[in-house]
């Protein structure tokens, strides 16, 4: 029997309704926090926008009490990278990401197991910046590239960042902690890499092997995907790759309507399939993804990246610049979303603007 053909428009629409960003959901912040299984977060503002263009009712203070009340944390977890995630799911998650972490820490050997140890008393005793770390250390070690000890120690060890930072209007210094003295004992709802594909595929798929691997930085998910094999339905993409996903996730008609959406810097949308062109073609790419590894804001139009956006406060003006890649066809839907926005993000500002500039 000949597996579907799933174009790419098909492909779109089916991210896009798994995203959250055909129609806002009505589900709380942390519920779609673990939908989308995190949020990168390198910056701490884009994952308060990315929760706004996909959530029919979100206040940015809502997710800031979230990270303030410890129901919300960062932390290195999905290709090495700073991700936003629910107590549980930082505590589920990574282990899991471990792996991955563990590739970027080479050449200490014994030294490494004493560094981790005396750092968790560290960062357990008061939360400590990456300067403060690297000093500790250095004192402790001086023989060791104090930097180095110090990266190879963040990889190898569970540490989050504690507000204020990450919280939305607020600014400071990362400082970290032991996720364990942060959150204390924490229930888990996932366990095994099975959970975490299922979960992917949920938020992401369809997908291959490769695109999941490229997601999450693991290897060796094939395997998984051949145990899952049963409790999955099987595409094909216009190449030919074999595409898997969950049986009753959406997947809506090619046609179907996509609203401009406001999709904030490293959003995962752009950034969790090995063939990213369901989304944004090669051009776009070339001109989002930056060479010192700036993922910029996408503009969304008819569900692809159509152009790049930021937005700005200063002198009690809020002002959101786009910068579309081709004319808009509707730039007042454009402007009337941006501006949306900055009503919701700045709602203090005595005056909001929007430029389109080509």
């Amino acid at each position: 029997m000949t597996a579907d053909v799933l174009d790419r428009r098909t492909l779109n629409r089916a991210l896009l309704a798994r995203q959250h960003l055909l129609e806002r959901a009505p589900l709380t912040p942390i519920e779609a926090v673990e939908h989308l299984v995190g949020m990168q977060a390198q910056a701490p503002n884009p994952p308060y926008v990315g929760l706004w263009s996909r959530l029919a009712d979100f206040s940015f203070a809502d997710l800031g009490t979230l990270v303030e009340t410890r129901a919300a944390v960062r932390i290195l977890l999905m290709r090495g990278t700073i991700h936003l995630v629910s107590a549980r799911d930082a505590a589920a998650l990574r282990p899991l990401t471990q792996a991955v972490l563990d590739r970027y820490v080479r050449g200490f050997g014994d030294v490494l197991a004493d560094a981790v140890a005396h750092a968790r008393d560290l960062c357990a005793e008061a939360p400590r910046s990456a300067k403060e770390l690297r000093t500790l250390l250095g004192a402790r070690w001086p023989e060791h590239d104090a930097a180095e000890l110090a990266r190879a120690v963040h990889y190898s060890l569970p540490l989050v960042q504690v507000p204020p930072r990450g919280v939305w209007g607020k600014g400071g210094a990362a400082r970290h902690t032991t996720l364990d003295a942060w959150l204390g004992p924490v229930a888990s709802d996932v366990a095994g890499l099975d959970a975490l594909v299922l979960r992917y595929l949920a938020a992401f798929g369809p997908a291959t092997v490769r695109d999941a691997q490229k997601w999450s930085g693991l290897t060796g998910l094939g395997e998984v995907v051949e145990r899952l094999a049963p409790r999955l339905r099987t595409f094909r993409d216009e190449h030919g790759r074999t595409l898997y996903d969950l049986p009753d996730a959406p997947r809506p008609e090619p046609d179907t309507p996509a609203p401009v959406r406001l999709v904030p810097e490293f959003d995962n949308l752009t950034l969790s399939h090995e063939d990213r062109t369901r989304v944004i073609d090669e051009e776009s790419r070339k001109r989002i993804f930056t060479v010192n590894g700036i993922i910029r804001a996408t503009l969304l139009v008819d569900g692809f990246v159509h152009g790049m956006w930021t937005m700005e406060s200063a002198r009690g003006t809020a002002r959101v610049r786009v910068t579309p890649f081709a004319p808009l066809p509707d730039e007042a839907a454009v402007a009337a979303e941006a501006d949306r926005l900055l009503a919701a993000a700045h709602p203090a500002a005595t005056a909001r603007d929007v430029v389109i500039e080509y």
